[in-house]
């Protein structure tokens, strides 16, 4: 039996769970994903759909282009989740909204043309300048 992990957002009403490891974990460091988490630099997850579910109240949804929906706590304003048609099948959760984020960690970084020349992380993880098709 698949383990099962955990999240939610600050003030608990968001939470989900899903099954198995997620299929991969990166840093992402576009303009749209740090104004949409007010941070220099984001970490999602990928699950596949059909191995996660909402379990408390639903998070709600913003559309921030097309065929991209954030997801996020109507209540604490917590970023929950990110998804596009571009990566149908698919979901995106923020690492930092897991109740134990040591699950996963950062294997490569996408959107690295688009890093904030200020803040310098010393790893010697893959820099995609562009994405990756991910996050």
């Amino acid at each position: 039996m698949s383990e099962r992990h955990t999240g939610r957002c600050l003030c608990g009403a968001v939470t989900y769970a899903f099954t198995g490891d997620p299929t991969w974990c990166c840093y992402c460091h576009c303009e749209s994903c740090r104004r949409g988490c007010s941070a220099p630099v984001t970490v999602f997850f990928g699950v596949d759909d059909g191995n996660w579910a909402w379990t408390g109240e639903a998070p709600a949804v913003f559309r921030s282009s097309p065929g991209v929906r954030r997801y996020f706590c109507g209540a604490c304003g917590s970023p929950m989740a990110f998804a596009s048609d571009r990566f149908a099948g698919e979901i995106h959760f923020y690492q930092a909204s897991l109740d134990d984020p040591a699950i996963c960690q950062p294997t490569y970084h996408v959107h690295h043309a688009e890093r904030l020349a200020w803040l310098h992380l010393g790893d010697d993880l893959p820099r995609n300048a562009a994405g990756s098709g991910r996050a």
